[in-house]
């Protein structure tokens, strides 16, 4: 089996399973409160700027990611200065800083999180792929010894990472990974002590990680490896933290390049498992179902998303009060607004249009809208025959 871009001689630690933290939300709130305090208009109003600017600007999101990392940056220091944060404790300081980032990129998500067709392509390549190998990749085909080989513990880690796509922010997605890489961390540290062996590394931990991934297809896994690269605190990524994204994205490319020689496995073996595979998924048909499913389940995912949540990135004003604006941002909705009175009334003209048509064949003479061979002789309405 090939490992990629990991450590084979670093062991994982123990620690308990991490998920997102109950608390987190109430910290949150927190920070929402503080922001909302009179004495913190000038931070509110400054971030809100920012949100604004970013979400008018054409940009992809590896440039998007340096301009966010860069006002967290900023903005760390104006809050470490801030007479709300001033006497602030290290932990009140962390937790102002989390919530800005969370609150930031909850604005700006439908903005930068799988905003290219190329990241939709990819997921959907990617999905598509673990579809197939959920059909015959076992254990034993990525190398793993017997005494680690424990369902139980693959099945919780495959639950915590299929969890990532619940959340909308980089800490709460990456809290979804290391809480999978912890299971199995844990899971191998228990295995060890009972063999009275040495803790070991990477060279087992990452197939196992790769195996759950397999188990688990979560969605979106190549956009949500990215949102979380790009738009996470980067003096936080690092430690244990870098260790396991590091791994999670090993295994994403893995899966990625995955052929025979990375299972072990014959190339006429492998060809016939993926082409026995494709045929359980697709079934008789020529249409390829399982590539379409994939297709809706996202779309049907990111349109929800939509529906619930406001996006942000096409009404940044919503929240912003009219004493926050600038002269440019006056004139930009100056501009959206000539934009909507034109488009709202070229649709009222066509709707206006499709009424009268409408009206129209309500009133017309009902032997002008059915044929006269589909009356029987009681006036019925019958199913028209043709003629032979």
């Amino acid at each position: 089996m090939l490992i990629v871009d990991a450590d084979p001689h670093r062991s994982p630690s123990r620690v308990s399973p991490m998920e997102p933290s109950p608390s987190s939300s109430l910290d949150f709130t927190d920070f929402l409160t503080r922001m909302r305090h009179p004495a913190s208009a000038d931070l509110f109003r400054f971030t809100n700027r920012f949100i604004v600017s970013f979400s008018l600007c054409r940009t992809n999101a590896e440039n998007g990611s340096s301009k966010i990392q860069e006002f967290l940056a900023k903005i760390e220091t104006i809050i470490r200065e801030h007479p709300l944060w001033v006497h602030a404790s290290d932990a009140e300081i962390e937790n102002a800083l989390e919530g800005l980032e969370k609150y930031v990129m909850l604005k700006l998500f439908n903005r930068v999180f799988a905003a290219s067709p190329e990241d939709a392509e990819a997921d959907l390549r990617i999905s598509k792929k673990i579809l197939l190998l959920q059909h015959f990749v076992k254990p034993d085909h990525l190398d793993l010894p017997g005494n680690f080989q424990i369902e139980a513990s693959w099945l919780n880690a495959a639950k915590e990472l299929k969890k990532i796509n619940a959340f909308r922010s980089p800490y709460e997605k990456l809290q979804c990974i290391m809480a999978c890489c912890h299971a199995i961390s844990n899971m191998l540290l228990e295995v060890s002590k009972s063999a009275n062996s040495s803790p070991v590394g990477a060279d087992v931990f990452l197939p196992i990680l790769i195996y759950a991934t397999i188990k688990a297809n979560p969605p979106q896994l190549h956009s949500n490896l990215k949102f979380i690269q790009l738009f996470r605190r980067q003096s936080k990524l690092v430690s244990e933290i870098e260790f396991y994204l590091t791994s999670m994205i090993s295994t994403e490319l893995f899966i990625i390049n995955i052929d025979a020689r990375s299972l072990s496995m014959e190339e006429t073996e492998f060809q016939k498992s993926m082409e026995s595979a494709k045929l359980a998924i697709d079934g008789p048909s020529s249409e390829p179902i399982a590539e379409v499913e994939t297709y809706k389940d996202i779309i049907s995912t990111m349109h929800c998303d939509k529906e619930i949540i406001l996006d942000e990135g096409k009404y940044p004003f919503m929240e912003t009060e009219a004493e926050d604006l600038t002269l440019s941002e006056v004139q930009d909705l100056l501009c959206s607004y000539k934009q909507l009175v034109k488009r709202y009334t070229k649709l009222s003209n066509t709707l206006h249009k499709l009424s009268s048509h409408e009206f129209q064949l309500l009133n017309s003479p009902v032997e002008h809208l059915i044929c006269s061979d589909s009356l029987d002789k009681k006036g019925k309405i019958e199913p028209s025959v043709q003629k032979q």
